[in-house]
């Protein structure tokens, strides 16, 4: 295999970013091999979601590297200035790393399948028949088979988050990031979403998921990071995080979280 073949999916370097003033992320460094599932925790506040957001450009960094498949983000520009350099980089890792939502994200004036179809068609331009036997395909791997003809508004929190996931698998991406993807529903509900990611897991699919589920990012993680006002205060394998935490200000999260 070539260098690039080898290469972790994704792998942020150093990288920092701002509001203004306001310093979000100060010099975080977080690297996905492939089939690897990398949570991250933190209280409100602490840089996850935007770590996240980052990782697929959809918010500029000020310093940093982002590289893709060993593939680096090109840049121009400098600190609050600095843009993405190239659109059609920009385009083909965002459509290889499919973005999950907290709020789905569904659009209320298509069916479930249209949904799950629209990008691939769109932005991918592959043909209608096999992006519609994919998306049922998807469908039935999240639960959801039966509601293809559904509107969002006719489901249920939990089954609109796995229309969503399955609308992420139906790009055929290399990687799956998650925002909080259980925080907006119902306990019972959760489970239903967290049951999926749990199956896409032990699938060996490529994720970074931020979640405040303490439960689930022990189960499915193969590493966790811990972020604290922007910077990585702890990371590891979950028996380690979870089990014997190190810092102080992580084993003050855990104890005000319920975690088993």
């Amino acid at each position: 295999m070539t260098e690039t073949a080898q290469a972790p999916v994704i792998e942020i370097r150093d990288l920092h970013k701002a509001y203004g003033e306001l310093e979000v992320l100060k010099g975080v460094s977080i690297t996905a091999k492939r089939g690897d599932v990398v949570s991250l925790i933190g209280s409100s506040g602490s840089g996850k979601s935007t770590l996240l957001r980052c990782c697929n450009l959809l918010e500029d960094s000020q310093q940093g590297e982002i590289l893709f498949k060993g593939e680096p983000v090109q840049w121009h520009g400098s600190g609050h200035s600095r843009r993405p350099a190239d659109a059609k980089q920009v385009l083909r890792i965002r459509t290889n790393l499919s973005m999950v939502f907290q709020q789905f994200n569904l659009w209320a004036h298509m069916t479930i399948l249209q949904n799950v179809m629209e990008a691939p068609l769109t932005v991918l331009g592959r043909p209608r028949d096999e992006v519609e036997a994919a998306a049922r395909r998807y469908l039935d791997k999240v639960g959801i088979g039966d509601k293809a003809d559904a509107w969002p508004a006719q489901l249920s929190g939990g089954q609109q988050q796995r229309a969503a996931i399955a609308r992420g698998l139906c790009m055929e991406p290399e990687a799956l990031l998650f925002d909080e993807p259980t925080s907006a529903l119902d306990p019972e509900l959760e489970q239903e979403v967290v049951k999926v990611i749990k199956d896409l897991a032990a699938e060996g699919r490529t994720m970074i998921i931020v979640t405040h589920d303490m439960k689930m990012a022990h189960d499915v993680s193969d590493h966790v990071v811990f972020l604290h006002q922007g910077r990585i205060e702890e990371e590891g394998a979950p028996a380690e995080l979870f089990g014997a935490p190190k810092s102080e200000r992580l084993q003050g999260f855990l104890r005000s979280t319920s975690h088993v």
